[in-house]
């Protein structure tokens, strides 16, 4: 809705993946007039190309706020899943499938036992499993069991999975249905500030410059938000990490669970496709596949599920997940601008943290109390020290692992 076309938006929002689809939904909800300028196509975010595993995620006592947010957002998920199909009658493919890791080495079954024992620390049901174990909990892979290439494991059967290509779409029709504007093709450009506030952004829309005015402004473009932030005198690191994809199309399909191998991973789904991933690679803007990473990524399923999955892949792409420095996103208002807020660097759990930042984004604008302490999320604070969760941890163990 431009200037001219008779009001200005209650909300703009930039970004068009699972962040801004699901804060426009809870905006519609309680009654903004919401506009979402998007760069691209859904199939162009981050968002899109994700694979949707959601790792266990119960509510346990001393949760840092990472945890907290995806605790609270994981139960959000199943709400809201059942949400969409009633209104759009799209299933978005949520399901508890459960998820196994795999352990080649001793050290690795090691490194497994001591993951177990946090993972029952914090109330999760989890499972440590010998070779014939996981053989009979995954029969495809018995031949690399047998062959040595898998000596243990770690059962999770809290895990789950989500088809993002069809959440984005049952996100998009439900917020079309609640009166959400959605401009394609609209690439913000610059910011007309008026003191502490935000009056309008100029977006490029298909070719010509538009001026688009609201009452608050929402920063929710993944890898790009840091650049707008910046635009408006914030430093804000979202930095891209891409991500590869493999989608094989099996004559039929032989897992029944999310397989992770390390950093890697194979995820099943029912019509027979199985998607194979995922690099974590610091290179910049470029969201395109390399022949090196589709090779390892194709050689990964051969190993493990024989062959298969010995055939041409049906398609590849690239993602670029939003990093944060110390892992934790950015979710609040930019200091100094009243009607300014962002949503971003959720990293490799904005899938998963979707509808909680939502509900934060829409307390904040509409001055409700938050379910969770914002200021740990707060664009101005001082960075805490990289945990497991952060890029440089994940850059490091890819570069170890050769997960690259």
């Amino acid at each position: 809705m431009p200037d001219g076309a008779g009001h200005a938006a209650d909300c703009c929002i930039i970004g068009s993946g699972i962040i801004a689809l699901s804060i426009a939904r809870e905006l519609a909800t309680r009654g903004l007039r919401v506009r979402v300028l998007a760069r691209g196509a859904a199939r162009d975010t981050a968002s899109w190309a994700a694979v949707g595993i959601f790792p266990p995620a119960p509510r346990h006592p001393g949760a840092p706020p990472n945890a907290a947010l995806t605790a609270w957002s994981d139960d959000l998920h199943r709400a809201w899943a059942d949400e969409l199909r009633a209104e759009t009658g799209i299933d978005n493919g949520l399901r508890r499938c459960g998820g196994l890791h795999l352990a080649v080495t001793d050290a690795d079954l090691a490194r497994l036992r001591n993951a177990a024992d946090d993972w029952r620390g914090k109330g999760a049901e989890c499972t440590v499993l010998g070779p014939a174990d996981v053989a009979a909990c995954e029969p495809a892979l018995r031949a690399a069991v047998e062959r040595g290439r898998i000596g243990g494991g770690m059962f999770l059967p809290d895990e789950q999975r989500i088809r993002p290509p069809r959440h984005l779409r049952a996100l998009e029709q439900s917020c079309l249905a609640r009166g959400v504007t959605i401009t394609r093709g609209a690439e913000a450009r610059a910011f007309v500030r008026r003191g502490g506030r935000v009056e309008a952004v100029i977006a490029d829309v298909e070719g010509r410059d538009d001026r688009v005015a609201a009452d608050t402004f929402v920063l929710a473009a993944g890898a790009w938000t840091g650049g707008l932030a910046a635009g408006l005198g914030v430093t804000c690191e979202t930095r891209p990490i891409r991500g590869q994809i493999v989608l094989l199309d099996l004559p039929r399909q032989v897992l029944t669970r999310v397989v992770n191998h390390g950093l890697d991973y194979l995820v099943p789904r029912e019509d027979g496709k199985l998607l194979v991933g995922s690099t974590i690679e610091d290179a910049g803007f470029q969201a395109v596949t390399t022949p090196e990473a589709v090779a390892r990524l194709r050689h990964l399923a051969r190993d493990l599920v024989g062959p298969v999955a010995d055939r041409p892949p049906a398609a590849v792409w690239a993602g670029l997940r939003p990093g944060s420095v110390d892992g934790t996103p950015f979710i609040g208002r930019l200091p100094g601008l009243g009607n300014a807020v962002i949503a971003a660097g959720h990293f490799r759990a904005g899938l998963h943290q979707s509808p909680g930042t939502a509900v934060m984004v829409a307390d904040i604008i509409t001055g409700r109390p938050c379910r969770l302490d914002t200021a740990p999320f707060a664009p101005g604070r001082k960075p805490a020290a990289p945990g497991a969760d952060s890029v440089a941890a994940y850059l490091a163990r890819a570069a170890e692992t050769k997960g690259v």
